[in-house]
């Protein structure tokens, strides 16, 4: 019985893929210009954005700063989100950089055996976010012509990755927990403990300075690659449905759930996009004919759930390790809904709020044309980062001494 299913899913991926490369063929003009669009999106944005943070994180991790910073974070990772302190790494360049860097570090820090499968497929599932800049310049400023939008759109999405996060503490699936490297007595002073992990890293290691930096460019350079790959090919892709009337179907579907939620029918088309892609979905919703709010809610639902372009990029970036993609995807459908559910909550107050202290750009932008140079995009993006990393640190310092004084006095009051 097993082996007629897997026959039939084998036939029919199949035909699938062949009935793909006839559109392709059909529709090779628009296939082509949709190819050079997502190629365009990748050269332009996607790479240099990206490039300097995938190397960092690999230096980052052979120099052993990960561990270093993951013994520091540990009191405040372990207790909130039941992951361990180097997750905090991936947390923090998740939110500063946006996907799908969280999910590498991630894989990474599965493949050196420094969290458990269940640690790692909770970490899955919160630290791979959008970038601020993206959900308060592309889309808030260059979608909709109104930069108070962005206050709305940062706040729901990282309220409900927190709540995403928080949740996942519950999540406990009957694998080994066991199998993760520990370098040191957990009872050692934590700045003690922090040194040790960090020279114990280095000479496991053993790379010289050269050779890892090397090594760095490489690993990042093929990984942005298949990225680029991923981007062009979902371009292709949702272009080629569009085209052959696939959406259709998937309008009708989307239809019976707008009908009970009193949307706009308007709004169908950006979210059927959204399924495949944020941006090309976001910039739909701008674009509708529906009421702002609305537009609004369902531009945050979307990029919450990410797109499936962004999910095929998770997959590539924890291959070969044991970590599971459905987790993930459950949690991006329930990022998704709770993204927008705070949105419909904060949107009339936040944005009567700041409208009084934000000029609209534009009532209604025509076309997406933002643009923030490319050193401005990178500084910014290393700030939030010190920022995010500084403010864990000092929170899970605090809760170590607090935890430490607590003690003694108990101690000593016996």
């Amino acid at each position: 019985m097993k082996d007629e299913i897997n026959k039939k899913l084998i036939n029919t991926k199949a035909l699938i893929a062949i009935l793909f490369t006839v559109a392709l063929i059909i529709f090779s003009e628009q296939a082509f210009e949709a190819a050079v669009q997502g190629l365009h999106t990748w050269w332009e944005i996607v790479f240099p954005a990206l490039l300097p943070f995938f190397i960092m994180s690999e230096i980052l991790m052979g120099l052993g700063v990960v561990h270093f910073m993951g013994a520091l974070l540990e009191p405040l990772m372990k207790p909130v989100f039941k992951v361990p302190g180097v997750g905090a790494f991936a947390m923090a360049m998740g939110l500063a950089s946006g996907y799908p860097i969280g999910a590498k570090i991630t894989g990474n820090l599965r493949r050196e055996r420094l969290c458990t499968q269940a640690e790692g497929e909770r970490l899955l599932s919160f630290t791979n976010t959008a970038d601020p800049l993206f959900m308060i310049g592309a889309v808030a400023v260059g979608m909709f012509g109104n930069a108070a939008l962005g206050a709305t759109l940062a706040l729901a999405h990282y309220i409900s990755c927190l709540i995403v996060g928080l949740g996942l503490r519950f999540y406990n699936p009957k694998v080994n927990n066991q199998d993760k490297v520990t370098d040191s007595n957990p009872n050692t002073n934590i700045f003690t403990k922090a040194f040790n992990d960090l020279y114990q890293a280095r000479r496991r290691d053993n790379r010289g300075l050269g050779e890892l930096i090397g090594d760095s460019i490489k690993e990042s350079i093929n990984t942005l690659l298949l990225i680029g790959g991923y981007i062009i090919l979902f371009s292709v892709l949702t272009e080629v449905i569009t085209l052959v009337g696939i959406t259709n179907l998937v309008t009708i579907v989307i239809t019976f759930i707008l009908d009970p939620l009193n949307l706009d029918q308007s709004l169908v088309l950006p979210m059927v996009s959204g399924l495949f892609e944020i941006t090309n979905g976001s910039h739909l919703a701008s674009q509708s004919i529906a009421p702002l709010n609305q537009q609004i809610i369902v531009a945050s639902g979307i990029i919450a759930w990410s797109g499936l372009s962004v999910h095929a990029q998770v997959a590539s970036m924890i291959k070969g390790t044991d970590l599971r993609m459905k987790p993930y995807i459950i949690a991006r459908v329930f990022h998704g809904v709770l993204a927008s559910l705070i949105t419909f909550l904060t949107f009339k107050p936040l944005e009567s709020t700041l409208s009084t202290l934000i000029t609209p750009i534009t009532d209604s932008p025509e076309s997406f044309n933002y643009v923030i140079s490319y050193w401005d995009h990178i500084s910014k993006m290393w700030i939030g980062f010190l920022l995010i990393v500084g403010f864990l640190t000092a929170t899970s310092l605090t809760i170590y001494f607090s935890q430490k004084i607590k003690f003694i006095g108990f101690h000593h009051s016996k």
